[in-house]
């Protein structure tokens, strides 16, 4: 045997000597200046000072205009305004109706995405793992039909939906009418007009519009789960509510918090829904909300600065939401292998 085939021809050498010298190659020293070239340049203005321009632009700076109009007199209708200070904070939080809007905002971010997101959960589970208990795990039949119904609420404008449900929750609506051709005598009882139904009633419409767009994405997210774990699951016995406790929810547990995050913050808007179903705020203000009051002090009243305010709290509010979900499902959740959260 020849030297050249043993030691694999000129052409390997020269493929291992550059190979030797590319690893010997010593990699660039911390703290020296990275070369600027038109590429590094253009990627830097294109992906990062673009989107930070815009950010700082259209989110920021409204933001910061919001602090300081909070903090004067403005009326809205005039370029003269005088600075007053925390003065307008103090008016909000003395102000009975504007605590009673809070309260009823607070409601709607507990009840609102716990109801919608365990209904979700329950179909997005039907329509994957719900199917028959032998054989390959699937879900229920004609589960893309029922996908569709689900989710075609969620292509209707939220304003058109609350107009039509304020139409059937009228005494002369729909809801009388069919509750009357099953025998239960409802009077044209005021769905919307009695203190003791009107949120409940409102919930039920917000619930209804958003369950079909989580499931989808519940859906989507259980897709994602190898097959294969969830067979060791139902070979090792566990039921269909067992593998959805025990294996679908702690594998979907960001999708969940992120869900439950934006309906969170859909709850403490929830402007469209109140103005539609219910523009004076309901009996007794017993679903107003704080946009609700917000857009009425400023546009009835012509209290910009006071209406900035409520902004401002409102804005602080959905921080502290969104703070209280991640902490809470950390807690709950603890923390993966690879130490993320």
């Amino acid at each position: 045997m020849t030297s050249q085939a043993t030691t694999g021809g000129p052409e390997l050498q020269t493929a291992a000597v550059t190979a030797a010298r590319t690893g010997r190659r010593k990699p660039p020293r911390a703290g020296v200046p990275r070369k600027l070239t038109f590429d590094y340049v253009s990627f830097l203005i294109v992906f990062l000072g673009l989107p930070l321009a815009i950010f700082l632009i259209f989110v920021i700076s409204p933001f910061v205009q919001a602090v300081y109009y909070s903090m004067t007199n403005w009326t809205g209708f005039s370029p003269n305004m005088d600075f007053i200070g925390v003065q307008n904070f103090v008016k909000l939080f003395q102000d009975t109706t504007f605590l009673q809007a809070m309260g009823n905002n607070a409601l709607l971010a507990i009840v609102v995405p716990l109801i919608t997101l365990s209904i979700a959960l329950i179909f997005a589970s039907m329509i994957t793992v719900g199917g028959p208990s032998h054989g390959q795990v699937r879900g229920m039949r004609a589960s893309s039909f029922y996908r569709v119904v689900s989710f075609f609420p969620y292509v209707i404008p939220a304003i058109v939906i609350a107009i039509l449900w304020n139409m059937i929750y009228t005494p002369t609506g729909l809801l009388n009418g069919l509750l009357g051709l099953i025998g239960i005598d409802t009077n044209q009882y005021a769905w919307l007009g009695d203190e003791r139904t009107a949120m409940g009633a409102t919930i039920f419409v917000i619930v209804w519009s958003m369950v079909g767009f989580y499931m989808v994405l519940f859906v989507a997210a259980i897709k994602g789960i190898p097959s294969e774990t969830l067979e060791a699951a139902r070979i090792d016995g566990a039921g269909r509510f067992r593998t959805v406790i025990s294996i679908l929810l702690p594998q979907i547990r960001d999708n969940v918090q992120t869900a439950y995050i934006y309906l969170g913050i859909l709850a403490l808007d929830a402007f469209v829904y109140m103005a539609g179903l219910n523009a004076t705020g309901g009996p007794g203000n017993s679903t107003l909300v704080m946009s609700q009051y917000l857009f009425r002090t400023a546009f009835e009243k012509g209290q910009f600065g006071l209406a900035s305010a409520m902004g401002v709290v409102l804005a602080v509010l959905t921080l502290l939401f969104a703070a209280i979900v991640v902490g809470l499902f950390r807690l709950i959740g603890g923390k993966d292998e690879g130490g993320r959260a």
